[in-house]
């Protein structure tokens, strides 16, 4: 079912004027001033020419050296939807310098952040999930999202949310569960996925399956691939119309796969055709997941057995234009022709 676009336009009756400005480094100053102002029409203006100020790395420097982080941090939690829709868009647009994203680790924003999460202005939300989301793409940011607390309500937000903060959602979380799963997997969050792979949207699916990927680099994550039941679910994706939707399935098998319980279960799900599959497609760039994932199916009896009748499909894999692939193919090859 389709859902509307989040807009970014303020309410029909908010004065859109622009604060005068002078130029230079005397604006940044004044604006700060005016965002601590009690008045209302002052704070929003000042916070729409912050907006456009902030698109430039420098002055973003200068706003944060000013303390400008300390008074947007307070106006988040202001009652005036405009108030807190720009005081969110200055920092997400903060958030995508390299500059910002430092800055607003250290001066705690995502802990204020954590608590729009229930705004009911979709905006407001999508504001700060796309803050999350560029903040924890550095380590410390993905850190600082796992010390606020943020992984259990970031997952069962994928119930409820719109699809386009889904999918910001969904990234957070693929940088913050390479870190650490434990909070995700007691949150449920491989049900939740499980869920999401047959979701409507190619983003969320492929995004889903990413995270899963993510979650099944763990140890305690395989296991509880396995106890869930997610890899029958993988498998059907094996056969998606979308190529990313491929891969990350692929990928997300490849590390379920690793225990005997995770081949054991791709096994009675019948998982060698559909990778057999990816593997002789030339133009598939999940061949190299899907040959890596076979390899591991070689090492049961059953599996070495079906695969020697295949052989030739691996052996093709060694005239390969990518390297990685003639590596795994020639590993392949080796286990399949092993002889106990």
């Amino acid at each position: 079912m389709a859902q509307p676009r989040i807009s970014a336009y303020l309410p029909p009756d908010t004065d859109p004027t622009k604060a005068a400005l002078a130029f230079g480094r005397r604006a940044l100053p004044k604006l700060n001033e005016e965002l601590q102002s009690p008045e209302l029409l002052t704070q929003q203006r000042a916070l729409m020419a912050l907006c456009d100020l902030v698109h430039d790395p420098e002055k973003v420097y200068q706003a944060i050296a000013l303390g400008f982080l300390d008074s947007l941090k307070t106006l988040l939690g202001h009652q005036d939807q405009t108030v807190r829709q720009k005081a969110t868009e200055v920092l997400s647009v903060m958030a995508s310098h390299s500059i910002g994203r430092e800055g607003l680790i250290r001066s705690g924003v995502i802990s204020a952040l954590a608590g729009l999460l229930d705004d009911p202005v979709d905006i407001c939300r999508k504001n700060i999930h796309q803050t999350f989301d560029m903040l924890a793409k550095l380590p410390q940011g993905a850190g600082g999202v796992l010390q606020a607390g943020l992984i259990p309500p970031l997952v069962l937000k994928l119930k409820t949310e719109l699809d386009e903060i889904q999918e910001l959602i969904l990234d957070t979380l693929s940088n913050c569960l390479r870190v650490e799963v434990s909070e995700a997997l007691e949150a449920g969050a491989v049900t939740v996925l499980k869920e999401k792979l047959s979701h409507p949207s190619t983003a969320i699916r492929s995004k889903a399956a990413w995270v899963l990927l993510e979650i099944s680099s763990h140890a305690e994550g395989k296991m509880a691939m396995c106890n869930e039941e997610v890899i029958p679910v993988l498998l059907s994706l094996l056969e998606d119309t979308q190529p990313e939707v491929q891969e990350n399935s692929a990928g997300a098998l490849m590390f379920a796969l690793v225990t005997p319980q995770g081949r054991s279960s791709a096994m009675g799900a019948e998982a060698i055709p559909p990778l057999l599959t990816l593997v002789a497609e030339e133009t598939s760039k999940a061949r190299l997941n899907a040959i890596k994932t076979l390899t591991l199916l070689a090492e049961l009896p059953e599996g070495r057995q079906t695969l020697l009748a295949h052989r030739d499909t691996f052996l093709r894999g060694l005239d390969d234009p990518s390297e990685a692939v003639q590596r795994a193919a020639e590993i392949a090859i080796t286990v399949i022709d092993w002889k106990p």
